[in-house]
């Protein structure tokens, strides 16, 4: 996990999803549609609290955790500068395997839109799903963020140089059976695991978890910097048709493959 850490040490993901704004208003849109109006939620492995930032406002109570320090602190700062620490229940620098200092049925809802990402070995992403499981109340809502394996692939093909070793077909090769991804390059995003699509699903439902939706959060990203210049040039009117059609479209079984990331929307058992 050190890895990790250090890239989310160095990495602004904060600004990641501020310039690439679809990804945020597809999963937005998604649980604004499911959430209850009001509750206790966990947000696991938040990064710097984008989406708890939102829930705060929206009149949630909130608890974040994330697996890198730096990040916790920004997000508490974030709280502080909105003026919503009020909101906030706790933060925690934790690992999504071990959330110990949280009790069991503790939160209305919980969200996890990050830490799967990372978990290379299937008996972490059982630990890490098995305590989402424990800490949310039976019939809590749960939103899980999963990156599809077949998009990687494709970007593999694409982009070779960005994604080494990636860049020969025999490693493309083995990441398709694997789905574990450790970049070649120092301080570049690493020590990945990407779902095939299909095992998503069963993979919630064999861990408690009665599925309601799974979406693209972002099947934009097929739309280069010069696609978006053209559209942008156009107006803005016409750049919100464009999200609009793309959260329109998110739950779309035939376009989850060419979207950056999948957000799965559960309910535990």
């Amino acid at each position: 996990m050190s890895k990790i850490i250090e890239y989310y040490n160095q990495f602004d993901e904060w600004g990641r999803l501020e310039r690439e704004p679809v990804e945020f208003q597809v999963n937005w849109h998604y649980i604004r549609k499911y959430m209850p109006k009001t509750g206790y939620v966990l947000d696991n492995g938040a990064g710097p609290g984008k989406y708890s930032m939102e829930l705060a406002k929206a009149g949630y109570k909130v608890t974040l955790t994330d697996l890198t320090p730096r990040l916790v602190d920004i997000a508490k700062d974030k709280a502080k500068e909105l003026d919503l620490d009020e909101r906030f229940e706790g933060f925690h620098a934790a690992d999504a395997r071990d959330l110990y200092m949280l009790e069991d049925e503790q939160f209305d809802s919980s969200f996890m839109l990050g830490p799967m990402y990372h978990l290379q070995e299937e008996n972490d992403r059982i630990k890490a799903v098995q305590e989402l499981k424990r800490v949310t109340k039976q019939d809590g809502l749960v939103f899980v963020a999963f990156m599809p394996r077949i998009r990687h692939i494709l970007n593999s093909l694409l982009s070779p140089g960005n994604w080494k070793p990636n860049n020969d077909m025999d490693t493309i090769l083995q990441f398709s059976q694997s789905g574990c991804f450790n970049h070649a390059d120092e301080g570049r995003f690493t020590g990945a695991y990407y779902f095939n699509i299909e095992d998503i699903n069963p993979f919630m439902e064999a861990n408690g978890f009665e599925t309601i939706e799974l979406i693209g959060s972002n099947a934009g990203t097929v739309l280069n910097s010069g696609n978006w210049d053209y559209w942008r040039e156009k107006g803005e009117e016409e750049v919100t048709k464009i999200i609009d059609l793309i959260i329109e479209k998110a739950t779309d079984p035939y376009i989850l493959g060419i979207s950056s990331h999948l957000l799965y929307v559960g309910r535990r058992k």
